[in-house]
């Protein structure tokens, strides 16, 4: 893993968020292995929390380690779909253990804003490979789709320990997928759309799993 952040600059420079320099130059930087001497050089213009300005990136990823929730989070990629890296940012934001990737390896990581540097990501290359790691694990698979039979996820478990598995963007889960799942969850719904985003279906799950756990 890199050692130095990446710092992509804004194009606007009154756009720019973080911090610069530290004050006080060379002379007055904090003497802790976990700051990185170009970012207090330079500045931390990263989209982390405030906590880790002027951080290594192996000390975020190390820090998040000791804090990391019960709960896994799946993706089946069978096709192009932009949602997987904003499902692995919002992954990174509830402090997910893992991001599994079911199916091709490479995926579209635009949506994923640098995020997926400071999350273990795991790849399977089919659904059998996640749930041959999930029993092995002795981790339920809980698979996220409104389709008939599932529960509701306000009236659903959700154990402390899990595998939240969404689909893709459209088609959903395979139903491979839906077969090997120990429970299949829904968002209850109050309009006329049939689904909603699957992004934005990721952070409603999870979030729900950290308002009972976290």
């Amino acid at each position: 893993m890199e050692t130095h952040a990446e710092a992509e600059p804004p194009a606007d420079p009154e756009l720019e968020v973080g911090v610069g320099p530290w004050p006080g130059g060379p002379g007055a930087w904090p003497d802790d292995a976990r700051y990185d001497p170009d970012l207090l050089a330079h500045g931390d213009r990263r989209n982390v929390v405030d906590r880790y300005r002027y951080w290594t990136m192996d000390a975020i990823v190390a820090d998040l380690d000791t804090r990391r929730h019960g709960f896994h989070v799946a993706i089946e990629n069978w096709q192009h779909d932009l949602n997987i890296g904003a499902i692995v940012r919002s992954a990174n934001a509830f402090l997910a253990a893992e991001v599994h990737i079911v199916g091709k390896r490479r995926w579209n990581r635009r949506g994923a804003m640098v995020t997926d540097r400071y999350q273990h990501v795991r790849h399977h290359d089919t659904v059998a490979s996640l749930v041959a790691w999930a029993r092995t694990a002795g981790i339920p698979i809980l698979a996220i789709d409104n389709v008939e039979g599932s529960v509701p996820v306000e009236r659903a478990e959700l154990p402390e320990r899990c595998v939240m598995l969404f689909g893709q963007e459209g088609p959903g889960l395979s139903s491979e997928a839906l077969e090997a799942a120990d429970a299949v969850i829904e968002i209850t719904q109050y309009g006329s759309t049939r689904s909603i985003n699957a992004s934005a279906a990721a952070a409603i799950v999870m979030h729900e799993w950290c308002r009972r756990w976290a």
